[in-house]
């Protein structure tokens, strides 16, 4: 239970239809409850961040992108969000539009709780350069962004080496993260409350090399090789961009922050798989 008292966030995709409409309708909500409400507004990317301290409650107004930079917005803060979907089937962001007041009373009342899920921590390290950090909640990508885009890394996993892969990059996930990019890339589903971390190369050369699932205690090192054929670089949720330089190593670690996300139980998921995959089921599929 959240509190009969407290402030909110709203955290509006100004690009979705209805969006800025439905945060005036959150803030009068509020309002009646004796909540503050503050609104944030971007369109594409955010050009800056709210102060983002005190805050009781996150609401997220778009899709699951809006959900992602909610959740590295106010992870570090312990803020859960309640993610209310003004797109297409999200798989995080769930609320519908026309449910939002009922799933918010559910928040406030205490009958609906937050998923803890694991975000990871980014580092990237340059000699002679202070180390360059990000948080994500769905994944990290190595890529080429150059005509030639095969690029060549070496791979570790806690220090043991993994060997060197030539491909079209690399993307460690979180459990959350699965759905995406690296679903996309041929990688497993994984539950999203699990302490995991999924590594999986793309396109590469070798057919032996598979997408791995590890321990979220593990840490994933990606060493850009020398000689490269074009610049790589590191994107972060789909949302940040980091370029890199040959001899840069990327780490990946389980983040200490935790984004913390209302969800309708395991069942929803399952839902939205079955739904956003199209699988019929039944003993004839």
């Amino acid at each position: 239970m959240v509190g009969p008292e407290g402030r909110a966030l709203v955290v509006v995709n100004a690009r979705k239809t209805g969006a800025l409409e439905l945060a005036t309708e959150f803030r009068a909500e509020f309002a009646s409850r004796a909540w503050d409400c503050e609104i944030f507004t971007f369109e594409g990317k955010p050009a800056d961040e709210p102060e983002v301290g005190g805050f009781d409650l996150g609401i997220s107004l778009g899709g699951d992108g809006t959900v992602l930079y909610s959740a590295r917005l106010l992870a570090r803060h312990d803020v859960p969000i309640l993610p209310v979907n003004l797109g297409t089937l999200g798989f995080i962001a769930w609320v519908r539009k026309n449910e939002w007041r009922e799933r918010l009373v559910d928040c406030l009342e205490g009958r609906l709780l937050p998923s803890e899920r694991v975000m990871l921590e980014i580092e990237v390290r340059r000699p002679h350069e202070r180390p360059v950090r990000f948080i994500g909640l769905n994944d990290g990508v190595i890529s080429g962004s150059g005509p030639a885009r095969i690029v060549s890394l070496r791979v570790s996993a806690s220090g043991a080496p993994l060997g060197a892969y030539r491909s079209d990059g690399a993307i460690v996930a979180t459990p959350t993260g699965s759905t995406a990019y690296s679903l996309a890339a041929g990688g497993p589903v994984v539950a999203p409350e699990m302490d995991a971390m999924i590594f999986n190369p793309i396109c590469p050369f070798a057919l032996s090399n598979r997408p791995l699932v590890l321990p979220g205690s593990e840490r994933i090192e990606i060493r850009i090789s020398e000689g490269q054929r074009t610049s790589t670089v590191l994107t972060v949720d789909g949302q940040e961009t980091f370029q890199l330089a040959e001899g840069d190593v990327v780490a990946f670690r389980r983040a200490a922050e935790r984004a913390r996300i209302y969800c309708a139980g395991r069942s929803s998921f399952y839902d939205v798989l079955r739904a956003k995959l199209n699988w019929s089921g039944g003993p004839d599929a």
